[in-house]
């Protein structure tokens, strides 16, 4: 079966199109026709082996363990393993699997949920990882119905599902932060107001929000504390520097260390998508409330060129590869 794969660390460069043995479904597991895969900024995390912290948490220290990269998914079920019970060959379903940047690959029953009648394979395809990001974020950021939510790179793949569930949550407003040219974007997703931060500073303190999501981010903490209200949260959700060790993750071990000495919550998150959240976000797509916002999509040999587009900065909302 065709393949994107890489055995080196390095830059999209490394990524080729190859030749690979079709995987097996094991014991839980089903095999799947790959329809459609997402692109998240995991992909490139893994890909460039960066920060080293990766590489230390067992994805290989000199070279990358799996070959195969990607992660969410949409697909046909073509076979199942033993102990297979939800799922039977023929079935349509979206979710999460390791090595989705393949025509096939094997998913755990559990990481999968049937495909919403009212998404394509590429819109399913970016669902999973980037919205239970956002679901868990704004759940740890304690989202109370009524509130005042800032949302710092909403246009961005976890920023798209942010505005749209904070608004399907009961958030009484939502700002979402993002760069002039894709303002119309973040209104469309249902944001009360856009502020472009080439033009002005959501942090320098004169507006306050219960809670405030920073999305791969790298604004010191101080200032993001400018912009809590005294009892407000904060919830960092990854963060992108050039810190080899731990990219921008040191923000959120400040964070968690300052935390208990201050009336207002800072949290880091590393999310985790798991069926609950699956099941759930399934619900806001299938009543209209959360729709994935598709930016483009590349066919398989093009992955180098998506993951480019990614890393750019020029994507508004997600992108996805069509099989």
């Amino acid at each position: 079966m065709r393949a994107i794969v890489h055995d080196v660390y390095g830059t999209p460069d490394v990524l080729r199109l190859d030749e690979i043995d079709q995987p097996v479904p094991g014991r839980g597991e089903v095999l799947l026709r790959v329809r459609a895969a997402g692109v998240d900024q995991g992909v490139w995390h893994l890909m460039a082996g960066m920060p080293y912290a990766i590489r230390a948490a067992g994805f290989g220290l000199r070279a990358p363990k799996r070959r195969v990269r990607g992660l969410d998914v949409a697909g046909r079920v073509e076979a199942v393993g033993p102990d297979v019970t939800r799922f039977r060959p023929g079935d349509e379903v979206y979710g999460t699997c390791t090595g989705s940047f393949a025509q096939y690959a094997c998913a755990k029953e559990e990481e999968l949920a049937p495909r919403p009648a009212r998404l394509t394979p590429e819109q399913a395809a970016v669902v999973t990882i980037s919205g239970c990001t956002a679901l868990q974020a704004l759940r740890a950021g304690r989202l109370k119905s009524g509130g005042r939510v800032l949302v710092i790179g909403a246009s961005g793949g976890v920023g798209t599902y942010a505005v749209q569930l904070a608004k399907a949550l009961g958030a009484a407003h939502v700002t979402g932060v993002c760069s002039a040219s894709k303002a119309d974007l973040v209104r469309s997703l249902g944001a009360d107001e856009v502020v472009d931060y080439a033009c002005e500073d959501p942090t320098d303190g004169v507006h306050r929000y219960d809670l405030v999501l920073d999305i791969a981010g790298n604004r010191p903490l101080h200032r993001l504390r400018r912009a809590l209200t005294p009892r407000g949260t904060l919830v960092m959700v990854g963060g992108e520097t050039d810190g080899r060790w731990l990219g921008g993750y040191h923000r959120q071990l400040w964070a968690l260390l300052l935390s208990p000495f201050v009336r207002q919550q800072l949290r880091g998150l590393a999310s985790t998508p798991n069926p609950e959240d699956l099941r759930a976000l399934g619900e806001f797509i299938e009543s209209g409330s959360l729709t994935p916002a598709l930016d483009r999509t590349y066919p398989l040999a093009e992955v180098p060129d998506a993951v480019r587009r990614l890393r750019s900065g020029h994507a508004r909302g997600k992108i996805a590869i069509s099989l």
